[in-house]
């Protein structure tokens, strides 16, 4: 048997891993090439677009009411250093490895082909049900926007099965999915063009909140500061970590930048530092306007207004609406990325990594994407999903930190423009982090994310260890 253990066969099949030249080689000579059109600019606000929606708009009034009080200010800034542990190790990674694939393309580089799989369906699974997620939101907000200008949109057609008595089927959500998905298969820049206008909006509107919210600040509202105590900030950092979930998305985009060894570490670090900023402000604000204990509703911002200038939560609603379109819009640009890279790879049918021959975009995925979406989005309520994108977006931020110190090691002489400061000690906090947040979610999303976990390596076992493009150049042939 050649001398070689069951453990070395194991290692030789399913932990067979790429180097970073040879990533970089593969996507140089890819007969179906991006459109390399975003600059900094575009990259940030893709990472601004990805960032501010749901969170700001509803998170922290939640957040607040039932956790960190004022305080939530605090947890706020908790997540975002925690954020920034893995925001750093991806800005790494993006700069060695300006690949399609993010967290998937990573793992590929440092824990091998299973690992890099598991982490590839892991994040088919954080984007599709974000964008399900997210979706459903949207069209709560655009019911309720409409609701105050006289438009009411019955409930059959405006909600899942069960979410409300007579909802039949979430038509404006399935109607917002589609429309971005045409808009993506057109092409990268003009979606990008679109997801600028949303953030301007957005940043608008959230600014116009703090500049004008600021002159309505009641000091009595932040007292008592901390209500729940120290426990109380800190599961208030575990639930508003969420709030930041989006700038992994960007490096999906590496392929489409025009210098993505330097605008992509720049765009992930200053959309972090922006939104956090945002998020801070906003909360201090929110806080002093009206008293966290009215905050838990899903829409603290507009309800804050209707107390000191009423009318005005209109531009507020307008703002959630262009944030949250922008979220489910960058979600939807990056799942179709990652079908890509797993089929250029081999672990998926080449169909999955086909470009359009005029938009050069990869129309099919895109497609299949947006479908499977809006039918989940049009007959799921929003529900357990947020859970099961919450720790899929953790156990890839896991691996990505793991990973940094594991290629400083394995391959110490790869370029670098960028380097993750302290090694290892952010990503070992990043890694511990993100395994707390983990342990803090039920059972029940466990129990489905194994499930999901359980259905990928079916699929890999049935057809990707089989057509595994490495696997083929280094020797191993199709058992029968």
């Amino acid at each position: 048997m050649n001398g070689k253990t069951l453990i070395d066969e194991c290692k030789e099949r399913y932990f067979i891993s790429k180097r970073v030249k040879d990533i970089l080689h593969d996507v140089e000579k890819s007969k179906g090439q991006f459109k390399r059109t975003l600059g900094v600019f575009d990259i940030t606000t893709l990472g601004i677009g990805a960032i501010i929606g749901a969170g700001i708009f509803v998170l922290t009034g939640t957040a607040a009411a039932r956790h960190g009080g004022p305080a939530i200010v605090l947890s706020f800034v908790i997540s975002g250093i925690a954020c920034a542990f893995a925001a750093l190790c991806y800005a790494e990674f993006a700069s060695m490895i300006p690949v399609s694939g993010s967290a998937y393309t990573y793992s590929y580089a440092t824990m091998g082909e299973l690992v890099a799989w598991i982490i590839g369906w892991d994040l088919i699974l954080e984007y599709s049900l974000g964008g399900v997620a997210v979706s459903i939101g949207w069209s709560g907000y655009f019911v309720n926007l409409l609701a105050g200008v006289g438009i009411n949109v019955p409930v059959w057609m405006s909600g899942a099965p069960g979410s409300v008595p007579g909802a039949i089927i979430n038509i404006p959500a399935m109607l917002i999915v589609l429309l971005l998905t045409a808009i993506l298969i057109v092409g990268v820049k003009e979606s990008a063009k679109f997801n600028n206008i949303m953030v301007a909006i957005k940043l608008t509107v959230v600014v116009f909140f703090i500049c004008v919210g600021m002159f309505f600040i009641a000091p009595a509202n932040w007292s008592p500061f901390v209500p729940f105590g120290w426990g109380g900030i800190m599961t208030g950092a575990a639930i508003v970590f969420f709030a930041y979930i989006g700038f992994d998305a960007i490096s999906t985009t590496a392929e489409e930048a025009k210098n993505p060894q330097r605008d992509l570490p720049r765009g992930i670090i200053i959309s972090l530092v922006v939104c956090t900023v945002l998020y801070v402000l906003v909360a201090l604000v929110l806080t002093g306007i009206i008293s966290y204990t009215e905050l838990d509703v899903p829409h603290p911002l507009a309800l804050a207004f209707n107390k000191i200038l009423p009318g005005a939560s209109l531009i507020i609603s307008i703002g959630a609406i262009a944030g949250i379109t922008s979220v489910l819009l960058v979600g939807l640009l990056a799942q179709p990325r990652i079908f890509f890279s797993l089929s250029r790879d081999g672990l998926l049918p080449k169909q999955f990594s086909k470009i359009h021959p005029k938009f050069k975009t990869p129309y099919i995925p895109t497609m299949i994407t947006g479908l499977i979406v809006a039918l989940f989005a049009g007959f799921l309520p929003i529900g357990t999903a947020a859970e099961l994108v919450n720790i899929g977006t953790l156990f890839a931020f896991l691996l990505v930190c793991l990973g940094i110190p594991i290629l400083r090691k394995t391959q110490p002489n790869a370029k670098r423009p960028f380097k993750c400061p302290l090694v290892p000690i952010i990503p070992l906090l990043g890694v511990l982090f993100c395994i707390y947040l983990m342990l803090s979610l039920p059972m029940l999303t466990w129990l489905r994310f194994f499930v999901w976990f359980g259905i990928g390596l079916i699929i890999y076992s049935s057809y990707g260890y089989a057509n595994s493009e490495l696997a083929k150049k280094m020797g191993r042939r199709k058992r029968q």
